[in-house]
C-alpha cells in the first residue's frame, strides 16, 4: 500500500509548475538555470546529484521534490539501497542539526530573564 498516489501527484506538481511558468516565465526559467548549473561542471554524475537532491528534499520536507527526484533517480539507475544510504545521510544531518539547535535553545533558556 502506498501512502500517496505518487505518479498522479507528480503530474499535479508538474502541471502546477507549468501554470506558474505561464504566469511568471522568468521565475521558472531562473529555477531551471539553477537546476542545470551543477550538471554543466561534470564533477558529479546525474545519479549522484539526484541522490543528493533526495536527501535535501527530505530535509526540506518537500513532497514535490521527493517525487520528481525519486523518479529521475530511478530512471538513472539508482537502487533502493543507494536511495536508503542517501536518506541515511539526511537523517543523520537532521539529527545533528537538532542537536546543535538544542544547544542554542539551552543557551537562550539560560539567558532568559
Amino acid at each position: 500500500m502506498s501512502m500517496l498516489d505518487w505518479n498522479t501527484y507528480r503530474g499535479q506538481v508538474l502541471d502546477g509548475v507549468g501554470e506558474i511558468g505561464k504566469l511568471s516565465p522568468d521565475t521558472v526559467r531562473g529555477y531551471m538555470t539553477l537546476g542545470g548549473a551543477g550538471a554543466k561542471t561534470g564533477r558529479l554524475d546525474a545519479k549522484t546529484r539526484e541522490l543528493i537532491a533526495l536527501a535535501v528534499a527530505v530535509s526540506l520536507r518537500c513532497d514535490g521534490c521527493i517525487v520528481v527526484h525519486a523518479t529521475q533517480a530511478k530512471k538513472l539507475g539508482a537502487t533502493k539501497e543507494e536511495v536508503a544510504e542517501a536518506l541515511g545521510v539526511a537523517i543523520s544531518l537532521n539529527a545533528g542539526a537538532a542537536l546543535v539547535y538544542s544547544t542554542r535553545t539551552i543557551d537562550a533558556f539560560d539567558a532568559a530573564v
